[in-house]
């Protein structure tokens, strides 16, 4: 009886890491729709009860000021806003940038014009202005010829590059383009900010500190809840000036959170132990884009594989081939007709991918099947 307790013990622990409870008890799930799936580690919920806490809204939180000097240090950059989420920090920070009725020069599927429902119009009086964005990249060329000056345009206030670039694959803005971009906006006197939802990956995958991710931005939005694994937060860093007057539009939004910094201590846990365990990650979803690229009626670009996120194309249509997967115990995201997306995080194994691309496998096979039936 109690090696039949153990076994059972052990489905419920390996159902539990790598995603979600579904149908059928003890039903094995692996969890790839997002790495915001994660759950808290025992530290990050140790450090959370025990977390020293005051009125952040008055800055008296000591735990939040110290998460922000933090990240703030790891970025390189003068000072930390701790906000609820990562869209905030990047609507605080166009908000604290750009002067209303100017656009922001934003690389074409972009976060902050894809995902953040017209918060740059609502909150910020501000228009999207798009430039062609290969693999993410945005050509310095472009974002020169996107710059309008006051007159018959919109003048440009702001440029934003993402890094990682979600929807290219999260892909790697090299560092050459990033400079040079910058220097686009130099030239023309213009902020440049940083959504740095997966910058922490980037680091990884380039073999830089985050420092160097973030050199040369007037600001950087930094999610924890993403790689890292923490359950809420995110970090906008700048300098003193833009973060003063971020927290102004963190107040308008309604992040002003009170004893915060049982948030804040899991974000600690995460920026310090979280950032280690990426490559691993980053090599499990080579594992899955190679292990799907071998798959019938399946396509994947390789080269677009330089993180945690794995897109795939599916013969099929995404929305029949994710749901067949869920029903084989693997969650993922469709994300447009024929398109979908897995991405990996530190609660799914080796051991997990395993599994998973057994049952892709089988899914990719019977639709395969037929289709062609």
């Amino acid at each position: 009886m109690g090696a039949g307790r153990g076994r059972g013990t052990a489905r419920r622990a390996r159902a539990g890491r790598g995603g979600v409870s579904g149908a059928g008890a003890g039903a094995r799930r692996v969890d790839l729709r997002s790495d915001t799936v994660t759950r808290p580690t025992p530290a990050m919920r140790r450090a959370m009860a025990e977390a020293e806490v005051g009125d952040d809204v008055y800055g008296e939180d000591p735990t939040v000021n110290r998460l922000q000097a933090l990240v703030a240090e790891m970025a390189g950059h003068e000072a930390g806003l701790f906000v609820p989420s990562g869209t905030m920090g990047n609507q605080a920070a166009i908000a604290a940038h750009v002067p209303r009725g100017h656009e922001v020069i934003v690389p074409e599927g972009a976060h902050v014009y894809e995902y953040e429902p017209g918060a740059m119009a609502v909150v910020s009086g501000a228009l999207p202005r798009f430039v062609r964005a290969p693999g993410g990249a945005p050509d310095p060329a472009d974002v020169e010829a996107a710059v309008h000056g006051p007159g018959h345009q919109a003048p440009t206030g702001l440029v934003v590059i993402e890094n990682t670039h979600n929807l290219a694959g999260g892909t790697v803005v090299p560092l050459e383009v990033v400079a040079a971009v910058q220097a686009v906006a130099r030239e023309h006197g213009l902020p440049v900010h940083l959504d740095g939802a997966r910058a922490f990956n980037a680091a990884a995958a380039l073999g830089v500190g985050l420092d160097v991710v973030c050199r040369g931005f007037d600001s950087a939005s930094l999610c924890l809840s993403k790689g890292l694994g923490a359950p809420v937060g995110t970090v906008l860093v700048g300098s003193r000036e833009l973060v003063a007057e971020a927290h102004r539009y963190r107040k308008l939004l309604g992040g002003g959170m009170r004893q915060a910094g049982v948030l804040a201590a899991a974000g600690i846990v995460a920026v310090t132990e979280g950032p280690a365990r990426l490559p691993d990650d980053h090599r499990r979803a080579r594992r899955l884009a190679e292990g799907l690229a071998a798959m019938p009626g399946v396509s994947v670009d390789l080269g677009s594989v330089h993180t945690n996120i794995v897109y795939f194309e599916v013969h099929v249509g995404a929305d029949r081939f994710a749901a067949r997967c869920a029903e084989h115990g693997v969650l993922l995201n469709a994300m447009g007709r024929r398109r979908c997306r897995l991405v990996t995080h530190f609660q799914v194994d080796d051991d997990d991918v395993t599994w998973a691309l057994e049952a892709l496998g089988r899914v990719a096979a019977e639709l395969a099947a037929t289709a062609t039936a």
